[in-house]
């Protein structure tokens, strides 16, 4: 009988966790903020996100607010672009990119691979610190009035044209490039020399593939993007001409460095959400992963072609035709791993033993918000529809079904899957099926009608537009109304679980993979006695019934 078995539910939390579990060994601010433990750093890179999706999300919603009429009488014009650049910088370098990676990263790719920490406790600390040090430069730009170029910091607006705090932002991104690369390292080395006894590469859960293909994006391409914003700020600084054509300089050469580590960053993105979706639909399917090893090897696919496709942002641009064209074939050849990956969860889901809780749910919307992202990215793939639909909001509505839906839903379907396993706590199922359905419902009221309105050619970051693109907007701000209130619910139930939920078994869903076979929290070093692989992953293969 585990440990976790022999608790009472009636016996007070304190005092049956007190001795064991990670939550309660220790219980001063001192030991959380100091903590080496990857468990708690992961729990604290949570909290930290949480906080900047908030930020974030409220900078969206008063976009929306500000689109409803078609005059933009509700803000300036300067309050605008500093309300998309705040929602675009803070949602992407400081939650979007650190979501899955380090938070869930941290916390289960020891516990999967059966380590008791990752390989470098003290540098998994730092990492957090100098997240949190970038995230403070970014959020005091905001503070002292904002920045107005957007996320991309495109030159020469970034650096000649702009007298916002666009310096302060950009050395907070780049100190978060560096937390990044810590993680990354961490993450590889402690694949590649903590394996349990047993664990070969080929039994390793999908979710540890995705964060190493990952980590190789971390270590390769975030370099690239810090070298090009440290220029960008020795030219605002120093005017040394690197950028701004007024100096000798070439913007074109800021969009091909940004791109080369901004394309892959998508991935930084999606590529944690399939690992998520990859743990979640055979557990919920009853049945082992189709093609296990097809999506291991989509995912190290899926990293490596990436650094090939950036051009694909520059068709417009004045690159030559022939650049253009190879981009374009090499952009299709994107879809190639991303289908392999959909058709596996499908056939994976065909004729399983579906269980429709919250984490499936979520899964499910993933997959229909994910497949519509994908086939509009082929779209822009297109040199003749990409020159038709460029900047405009078709563009703002398929990044946001692969980045939002392929992010946000795989996130929260992760965090219901493995909340028992953080906490030691159940949710109430029927709050989280209704926020699961309630965030697909309103995602895609909000920006299915913004494909409508980029093909009929309204652009993006502009806060006044003809009045006829009204009623399309209001449909668009309706569904964001919706969104909030999706963000919102799950947010106050897993709190109110906190103290008021069921204590949750070791495998409430009766999973398969190590994080399900320790304790509910896991204890200091994850497991009582060392675990032995002698399994294949997702060995669900028993439990699936006769065609």
């Amino acid at each position: 009988m585990t440990y976790a078995a022999q608790r009472d539910a009636h016996v007070p939390h304190a005092t049956i966790d007190a001795p064991k579990d990670y939550l309660h060994i220790t219980h001063t601010v001192k030991s959380w903020l100091l903590s080496t433990d990857h468990k708690r750093i992961g729990i604290l890179y949570l909290i930290s996100i949480t906080g900047f999706f908030f930020v974030g999300a409220v900078a969206a919603g008063l976009l929306r607010l500000s689109l409803v009429v078609p005059d933009g009488s509700i803000f300036t014009n300067d309050t605008y672009n500093k309300l998309f650049t705040i929602h675009g910088v803070v949602m992407v370098w400081f939650f979007m990119i650190p979501s899955i990676p380090a938070t869930f990263g941290n916390f289960l790719l020891p516990i999967m691979i059966g380590a008791k920490d990752l390989a470098f406790p003290k540098l998994n600390t730092t990492s957090w610190y100098v997240f949190m040090t970038g995230a403070l430069f970014a959020m005091l730009s905001v503070l002292f009035g904002g920045i107005d170029t957007g996320w991309t910091f495109y030159a020469p607006l970034s650096t000649a044209f702009s007298n916002t705090y666009v310096s302060l932002a950009l050395v907070g991104v780049i100190v978060v490039g560096f937390s990044s690369i810590l993680t990354g390292l961490n993450f590889i080395v402690t694949v590649h020399t903590m394996r349990a006894p047993g664990m070969t590469w080929f039994r390793m859960p999908i979710f540890v593939w995705t964060m190493y293909a990952v980590s190789m994006i971390f270590l390769l391409a975030t370099p690239v993007i810090t070298m090009a914003l440290i220029l960008l700020v020795m030219e605002r600084t120093f005017k040394i001409g690197v950028f701004d054509p007024a100096l000798g300089g070439d913007p074109v050469l800021f969009e091909h460095l940004f791109w080369f580590y901004s394309h892959p960053a998508v991935y930084i993105m999606v590529l944690p959400g399939m690992g998520v979706i990859s743990e979640i639909v055979p557990a919920f399917a009853r049945k082992k992963l189709f093609g296990y090893k097809f999506v291991a090897y989509a995912s190290i696919g899926l990293a490596t072609i990436t650094f090939f496709v950036w051009g694909h942002h520059m068709f417009v641009n004045g690159q030559s035709d022939y650049a253009s064209v190879t981009f374009s074939f090499l952009s299709f050849a994107v879809a190639v791993p991303s289908a392999v990956k959909v058709y596996n969860w499908t056939a994976t889901i065909h004729k399983g033993t579906l269980v429709l809780d919250t984490p499936m749910v979520y899964a499910m919307g993933y997959i229909g918000l994910f497949v519509i992202g994908g086939l509009t990215g082929l779209f822009l793939a297109t040199l003749s529809i990409d020159e038709h639909v460029h900047d405009t909001y078709f563009v703002v509505a398929h990044f946001h079904y692969i980045m939002v839906g392929g992010t946000v839903l795989a996130f929260l379907g992760g965090l219901h899957y493995w909340w028992p396993k953080f906490t030691g706590r159940m949710y109430n199922e029927a709050w989280g099926r209704i926020s699961a359905v309630l965030m697909f419902v309103g995602f895609n009221v909000t920006f299915a009608p913004q494909f409508i309105l980029g093909y009929l050619g309204m652009p993006r970051r502009y806060h006044v537009y003809p009045a006829e693109f009204q009623l399309m907007n209001i449909m668009s701000s309706a569904g964001a109304t919706i969104l909030a209130f999706a963000y919102v619910f799950p947010f106050v139930y897993l709190l109110y679980s906190l103290w008021f939920g069921k204590k949750a078994p070791d495998n409430p869903w009766d999973a398969k993979g190590l994080e399900w076979m320790t304790t509910s929290p896991p204890p200091l070093h994850n497991f009582i006695k060392p675990p032995v692989v002698d399994f294949e992953a997702y060995d669900y293969a028993a439990r699936v019934p006769e065609a």
